[in-house]
């Protein structure tokens, strides 16, 4: 069953930072990871970010449309608004207000929560969302030092 982790962002650095962060991550950890952005800005965001976010690191990514070919070699990180290809569904890095309808085909799904209250109430309605489905839930807060910490499990 698919494991959902909510990352509850405190240093108003926002969603595409620690989304970066993660992929950057999980890249090294050696996964394949879809960043399901359906708005158009920003997918742009993830996609500029993933260049620049570390100074000194780049995070190998291509942007996705479905039907269109993917470049060899396959980048690690595929960024989009549609169902992914399933050369990436290991895990999932949603930053869009609702749950996709294809999220329990990936092994793992990142959900990034900002400050934001309006972004918040919608990540509760996620949070509810999974748990009513009876998936394995976690928590993580953002450290002082911008690591993780574990807050709850549920």
């Amino acid at each position: 069953m698919t494991r959902i982790d909510f990352y509850l962002l405190s240093d108003g650095g926002g969603a595409v930072a620690a989304a970066c962060r993660l992929c950057e991550k999980a890249v090294g950890a050696g996964h394949r990871l879809y960043v399901h952005a359906p708005d158009p800005a920003a997918a742009d965001a993830v996609d500029g970010a993933l260049w620049s976010f570390r100074q000194g690191g780049f995070v190998p990514h291509e942007r996705h449309h479905p039907g269109s070919p993917i470049e060899d070699p396959i980048p690690p990180v595929l960024i989009g608004g549609a169902e992914p290809p399933d050369s990436h569904r290991s895990i999932l890095v949603n930053l869009a207000e609702g749950v996709p309808a294809w999220f329990s085909s990936f092994e793992r799904v990142l959900e990034v929560v900002s400050e934001d209250p309006a972004r918040r109430a919608q990540s509760r309605d996620r949070y509810r969302y999974y748990k009513e489905r009876g998936y394995e839930l976690n928590v993580f807060e953002q450290a002082a030092d911008g690591g993780w910490l574990r807050k709850t499990a549920a």
